[in-house]
């Protein structure tokens, strides 16, 4: 289960079977004596991983779920000696990364055993990963209702502002509407991002397209761009409290639309939780009061 889940992960045989310290065609004849076993094939084959057949993604499914369930397993030994201690794995919309690294500090100092493992992701791919047990815990932007199988639970509403070189702004301006916004030359997330999604959606109520410069995956890129002087950037206010400091970079928030937005945990719905997930919420639960 192992070797699929690293398959999965570099779509390439030796880089995988390096991963799981074995040689590839160890690792190759493992695969094959699974789809013996199981009586079905399990990986295209060509001249390389030519990526999964239909019961190979059914096998890797139960794979993760099965890998998932090995570590609650170890988990939970530990935790009966006052060990917690293995991996959890958090998903995060690139807003929430502040956030959510804040929150890492605070599980280290509760379980020092712990090791949290922090990955930047879209919201599909973050629903994706908490699906197939390939993230502990997801914090993504809260859908109007649960989907099944998820438990969510609030964390904090997000709020937009324009972050830019001060030379773009007006002078003393408290507040910046979005058509406004529109003209200046924007650095903003990937249109697979729902933050990118989001403010393409206010645009289009303010009646008016942006002018985009650049795109990125990550707002450090972005940052970088209007610490030059070159573009301003929309953020988060939370993402947005992490600028605070640097000089060469002004916050206004946005108006006309006002929009907010819940952030918020999602889990798998399954028990019992994995105690490094049920530690995540006690946590949350403790900073919420």
């Amino acid at each position: 289960m192992e070797l699929l889940a690293a398959l999965a992960r570099h779509s390439h045989f030796a880089r995988a079977a390096d991963e799981c310290g074995i040689s590839q065609p160890a690792f190759s004849s493992r695969i094959r004596n699974l789809e013996l076993d199981l009586g079905a094939p399990i990986v295209r084959r060509g001249n390389r991983f030519a990526g999964f057949t239909p019961e190979g993604e059914i096998v890797l499914r139960w794979a993760h779920r099965l890998i998932a369930d090995a570590e609650g397993l170890r988990q939970e030994i530990r935790q009966a000696r006052d060990e917690l201690s293995g991996n959890l794995a958090i998903g995060v919309v690139p807003t929430a990364l502040s956030y959510v690294a804040n929150l890492a500090g605070v599980m280290r100092q509760r379980h020092p055993g712990l090791r949290t493992q922090i990955y930047s992701r879209s919201a599909a791919e973050i629903s994706q990963g908490v699906e197939r047990f390939e993230l502990d815990a997801g914090v993504t932007y809260l859908q109007s209702s649960t989907p099944s199988g998820f438990i969510a639970q609030p964390l904090f509403a997000e709020r937009y502002e324009l972050l830019a070189p001060p030379d773009m702004v007006p002078a003393n301006a408290n507040t910046i509407t979005w058509a406004e916004v529109a003209e200046f030359p924007l650095c903003l997330l990937t249109r697979n991002m729902m933050n990118r999604r989001i403010i393409d959606d206010a645009f289009n109520q303010a009646g008016v397209t942006p002018n985009v410069v650049m795109e990125t995956n990550a707002f450090t890129a972005a940052l970088v761009q209007v610490g030059s002087g070159t573009a301003a950037t929309i953020a988060s206010d939370t993402l947005a409290d992490d600028t605070m400091g640097r000089a060469e970079i002004v916050r206004i928030p946005l108006v006309d639309p006002e929009l907010t937005k819940q952030i918020g945990i999602v889990i798998a719905d399954r028990k019992p939780l994995l105690p490094s997930v049920q530690a995540l919420m006690n946590a949350l639960d403790s900073s919420a009061r």
